[in-house]
């Protein structure tokens, strides 16, 4: 239906007044309806020109083909009257995109996923916003003695014991690596010594004997010393893994704790001044959230609390047992050394499951040390 009534707008003269606006056509009622409907997305006969090719195309289809005086354009070789200006369009079928559209694009799922997700980070932000500033006042209240903390008696002792420990046993740990490295300096020192006495041994035939004497008894010191060396290197192995994972985790745990149980009280201080204010509407509903949040974190103080007492039980007993093990490790291979009983300290070795590494051997993995 569109393509004949297109066919019988594209082969008639439609004179056009100057306020635009499109003349009568007496002989046939129905065409200028349907022209009426057609023109609604046609070209815009106001301009001064006519352009042929569809929105955005150039201007290379305006042809002037007048005098000055009665202007008229060759676009498409349809003749059109505008007021004194004459042209020829050509009108396309309807939605064939020969003219700007100016329907309203519909916004896509992905839009609507990208304000979904800008929406939730913006929730974050805020709630992180509101629980740091609570968090930093409470602290704020604590240190100038303004607001009121709560206070597990037994379980804060345990826990600066623990923090008091740790410095203790990182003493000992610092001390045992410069043993080591002492004693690593020694080996070398020693296995020197025995190579010159060994020299001079051959070069002086007259304290040959005494010269073998000192270099048999420097190799001995080396290989007790290399044996006594992987006993301090598997106590201070031991101390490190002690320190740096199981009691660093434990405190791991703490500092978890301690972050729950301010937030816990400032929660339950927020709570408090909202229980002392008036009892409206507004209030009400304020106070019932809030009384929510403060049971969540008080639920999470709870449950760290618990963890913390748990974790500083298992902690106690590991530790108890390594450093009895180490402990006699340490004291049986410096005895059997400074004895100069290598039979013992060899069989300190075995029954701890100690093995040496050769010289220049690569180190073992953490689970082949355990």
């Amino acid at each position: 239906m569109t393509d004949g009534i297109l066919g019988k707008a594209a082969t008639m003269e439609i004179p056009i007044h100057g306020n635009g606006e499109a003349g009568q056509l007496p002989e046939d009622d129905g065409l200028e309806q349907d022209l009426q409907q057609v023109m609604v997305s046609g070209p815009n006969l106001n301009e001064t020109s006519i352009v042929s090719g569809g929105y955005g195309g150039s201007g290379d289809g305006l042809i002037p083909t007048a005098s000055p005086s009665r202007k008229s354009f060759s676009c498409a070789g349809k003749e059109v009257w505008v007021g004194s200006h004459r042209c020829l369009v050509e009108l396309g079928p309807l939605g064939s995109g020969r003219h700007p559209s100016h329907s309203t694009t519909p916004a896509g799922p992905g839009d609507e996923v990208a304000r979904g997700i800008a929406g939730e980070k913006f929730d974050i932000v805020k709630k992180w916003g509101i629980n740091t500033y609570k968090c930093t006042k409470q602290l704020l209240s604590e240190r100038f003695g303004r607001g009121s903390r709560t206070v597990d008696l037994e379980l804060e002792l345990q826990i600066e014991l623990l923090r008091e420990t740790k410095r203790k046993y990182e003493s000992v740990l610092q001390l045992g690596r410069a043993l080591t490295a002492h004693l690593y300096s020694l080996l070398q020192t020693q296995h020197a010594l025995g190579d010159a006495f060994a020299d001079l041994s051959q070069k002086s035939p007259e304290l040959q004997e005494e010269f073998g004497y000192n270099a048999e008894t420097q190799k001995l010191l080396c290989k007790n010393g290399e044996t006594l060396l992987g006993a301090v290197n598997f106590f201070v192995s031991s101390i490190n893994t002690l320190v740096t994972k199981t009691m660093e985790d434990t405190l791991m745990t703490v500092k978890q704790y301690e972050a729950a149980r301010l937030e816990y009280d400032a929660y339950r201080t927020d709570l408090e001044e909202l229980s002392l204010g008036p009892r409206d509407a507004g209030t009400r509903g304020r106070l019932e959230s809030a009384q929510a949040t403060f049971q969540a974190h008080r639920d999470k103080y709870e449950k760290l609390r618990g963890d913390v007492a748990i974790k500083l039980k298992f902690l106690e007993e590991n530790k108890i047992k390594v450093m009895h093990k180490q402990l006699l490790l340490f004291h049986n291979a410096v005895s059997a050394y400074f004895a100069g009983n290598q039979k013992q300290l060899e069989q300190t070795l075995q029954q701890f499951n100690i093995k040496l590494r050769p010289p220049g051997a690569e180190k073992p993995s953490w689970l082949e040390e355990q």
